[in-house]
């Protein structure tokens, strides 16, 4: 390691931990490194490490814990697991492993792994004698309470250090509230507060991090944050025009096959990850670049990797990155967008508009991780040509524009906020099972007191406990015995007894799509659905009969109008600070240079349509049967909007940027906005009981109405959002 500059933090490092990093051939530490070691080797507050990707995060955790064990362990100071990392994914934790091994190996300390594709020696030895560092998975910790819970205590006694990887991936959803509640129940195990150490790249606010990493005890964190600079940063934003005319049968789509043909021409020599926003898009990409590339005769390698594909399949591909052999490029959803070592790709591509900021910064960041290599990312944006039939929403070409706005934020280091405003009912069930099965049964009061009193789920009261209960004891996944101790019951047992209980996945449910007696296929739920709201699929638009939520059914019958907006979405859920960048960004008359010829069309067209329709002002506009409101405003003030009207009697659906008001005229809607907005707002689980679908999550059909409700108004609504949006449409000139 070079003498300048001096290093502070180097000294606090026991001998074998600097000769490692002198056999890396490091020439200083990072920033967040010389930071964060005092921190953590004092160990007495909760630290969060915040840098870009392949920015030295782990080490910055590592270096200093394994110094400290390292002491610890030639002093003789007890037995047990020392260090807990857990990890989002297994396969991040295999690709870890060795690094994390090569480090310890030397200070005398073992490595363990812990998931579902772990050898099972592994995890006897560490039942049978704990020591050093543990990477697990949430899944994996969820299963050693539920099997090993007399063991607990032997393993996690010793503990002295919790690391969470990717931190951004928990917060706000329910596995990160079984996260929340695993850390606490650790702590329990092993009789002390333990301090945590979390890691990421994409952070908006430190403040509501840290308050997820130890809920009541955010305040007291430390935040160390990166000023070093980032890398070169070379970026393209490139357009197509989808022809209105359909391809002939047989025929690629015109826009597909000329971003294939873009992407084949630019990645066919290099290693490459190529972001598609769905699976299926995945599969057709792949597709359509391995059939070039066998017309050409080259031997560039395009492969898909997505959730869906086998293990050994996944893994294949990544191992198939790393292998300098021949070129290859991977196709992927977002299974690869979190700090897997793909080895050294030289680009990323994204197709469609990004669904987050913060996941577009990942993927950025996996690439230009050699020393002196620019971050290379393209985007692939397709608009439907303009034409007298289009939708009014895609002349105003909302998907470049959504693009276009979050790669301004990103400039900016503007990343969503921390969600953690939900109950997580579904993942309290879980949690409340697990703990009666680790202790053999467990009183009312005690599980108040470690999960709600003094654990995560502290947004739950006494009253809604109480109330959850009764509804587990309804459907006898909970028995009382006669002393008062809860028990596992039947239905308890049997979903303990699967090994599908150890997960507790943020994950829509699927409803089937039936229209006159046929299945249309099935479509994830997770805006409000009434009787009457306007659905698009398949490429046509749908109006709702009925919502069967016992069934899962969704009876449609073909809708009237004309053509429905080609761009609804993402598929996440869009941020309030998105759209109104995307709302600056029509007003403005700045043309991004990283725009191709293509895509400065698409936004002169898009300026022109936003400007011609009168949105600098307006927000109401009449079109043929009905009316658009366009709000500019995120997604979950849309779905309050949405469902606030819906409760006036209005049919209501949502199209992207619009919120679409079927058989109702500007003049009849106008009333009801000025109603709504000097009106009082009403109470949010008032709205959620006039939405159908609210089972959500992995065990909401226990749960009772009045839980469904509450749970929904937790997670979807933004009723105060929501009336200061109405506010802003009773004051402005509205209509169009």
């Amino acid at each position: 390691m070079s003498e300048n500059p001096p290093s502070q933090a180097y000294a606090l490092y026991h001998p074998a931990v600097q000769q490692w990093i002198y056999q890396q051939g490091w020439e200083r530490l990072r920033d967040v490194q010389e930071h964060a070691a005092g921190l953590i080797r004092a160990g007495q507050r909760d630290v969060i490490i915040a840098s870009a990707t392949a920015s030295g995060k782990t080490e910055a955790a590592l270096l200093p814990i394994c110094s400290v064990l390292a002491v610890r362990q030639k002093q003789g100071l007890g037995a047990g697991v020392a260090a807990l990392l857990v990890s989002p994914l297994k396969a991040l934790i295999n690709d870890q492993y060795g690094r994390i091994a090569d480090l310890a190996g030397p200070l005398g300390l073992q490595v363990h792994r812990w998931h579902g594709d772990a050898p099972a020696s592994g995890k006897a030895r560490v039942l049978r004698a704990p020591q050093g560092l543990l990477l697990i998975t949430p899944e994996s910790l969820e299963a050693l309470f539920v099997r090993h819970g007399d063991r607990a205590r032997r393993v996690f006694g010793s503990l002295r250090h919790v690391i969470v990887d990717e931190l951004h991936s928990f917060i706000g959803t329910e596995r990160g509230a079984q996260l929340q509640a695993l850390l606490h129940r650790v702590e329990e195990a092993a009789g002390r507060r333990v301090p945590r150490v979390a890691l990421s790249a994409t952070l908006g606010d430190f403040g509501g991090a840290a308050e997820f990493l130890r809920p009541g005890g955010g305040t007291e964190a430390a935040v160390v944050c990166s000023t070093e600079p980032g890398g070169e940063i070379r970026l393209q934003v490139r357009g197509y025009v989808d022809p209105a005319r359909p391809p002939e049968p047989g025929r690629e789509r015109a826009d597909r096959a000329a971003i294939a043909d873009h992407l084949f021409r630019t990645l066919r020599e290099t290693d490459n990850l190529v972001f598609a926003n769905s699976r299926a898009a995945v599969e057709v990409y792949a597709d359509m670049l391995t059939q070039r590339a066998t017309q050409a005769g080259v031997r560039a390698r395009f492969l898909a990797h997505h959730g869906s594909l086998s293990k050994e399949v996944r893994e294949h591909v990544e191992e198939r990155l790393k292998d300098p052999a021949a070129p290859i490029t991977a196709i992927c959803t977002s299974t690869l967008e979190l700090g897997i070592d793909v080895g050294s790709v030289d680009s990323v591509a994204q197709i469609g508009a990004p669904p987050t900021v913060s996941g577009l910064r990942q993927r950025l960041g996996r690439s230009g991780r050699r020393p002196g290599q620019p971050a290379v990312l393209r985007v692939y944006v397709a608009e439907p040509e303009l034409n007298a039939g289009i939708a009014p929403a895609d002349a105003l070409r909302p998907e470049l524009f959504q693009t276009v706005a979050m790669v301004e934020l990103l400039t900016a280091a503007w990343y969503e906020p921390p969600d953690d405003t939900g109950l997580h009912l579904s993942a309290l069930i879980q949690q409340i099972l697990s703990i009666c099965a680790q202790h053999g049964g467990a009183r009312a009061s005690r599980l108040f007191a470690t999960l709600c009193d003094t654990g995560p789920f502290r947004r739950v009261d006494r009253a809604v406990f109480a109330q959850l209960l009764r509804d587990m004891g309804q459907h006898r996944l909970l028995e009382q015995q006669p002393g008062g101790e809860l028990l596992p019951g039947r239905e308890g047992e049997r979903l303990l007894g699967h090994y599908s209980f150890y997960a507790s996945f943020h994950t829509s449910l699927n409803y089937r799509l039936v229209a006159d007696g046929y299945t249309l296929g099935s479509l994830p739920v997770d805006r409000p659905i009434l009787p009457g709201t306007m659905l698009i699929f398949s490429g046509a638009r749908w109006r709702v009969l009925s919502v069967d939520t016992a069934q899962r059914v969704i009876e449609l019958t073909a809708a009237e109008a004309g053509r429905p907006p080609v761009f609804p979405g993402t598929g996440g859920e869009i941020a309030d600070e998105v759209r109104r960048a995307m709302f600056r960004l029509y007003r403005s008359t700045e043309i991004p240079h990283y725009l191709d010829a293509t895509a400065r069309t698409l936004l002169a067209e898009g300026r022109a349509a936003f400007h011609a329709y009168g949105h600098a002002t307006r927000r109401v506009f009449a079109q043929e049967a009905g009316t658009l409101l366009f709000p500019w405003r995120g997604d979950r003030i849309m779905n309050t909007l949405a469902a606030v009207l819906g409760m006036r009697g209005l049919v209501v659906g949502q199209d992207g940027l619009a919120i679409t008001i079927r058989d109702c005229t500007p003049a009849r809607l106008l009333p009801v906005i000025r109603s709504l907005a000097t009106g009082p707002a009403p109470d949010p689980v008032a709205i959620a009981a006039a939405v159908r679908a609210k089972q959500h999550d992995k065990y909401d059909r226990y749960l009772s109405e009045n839980l469904l409700n509450l749970g929904y108004a937790a997670r979807a609504l933004d009723v105060p959002g929501a009336w200061a949006c109405l506010s802003d449409l009773a004051d402005c000139d509205t209509v169009g």
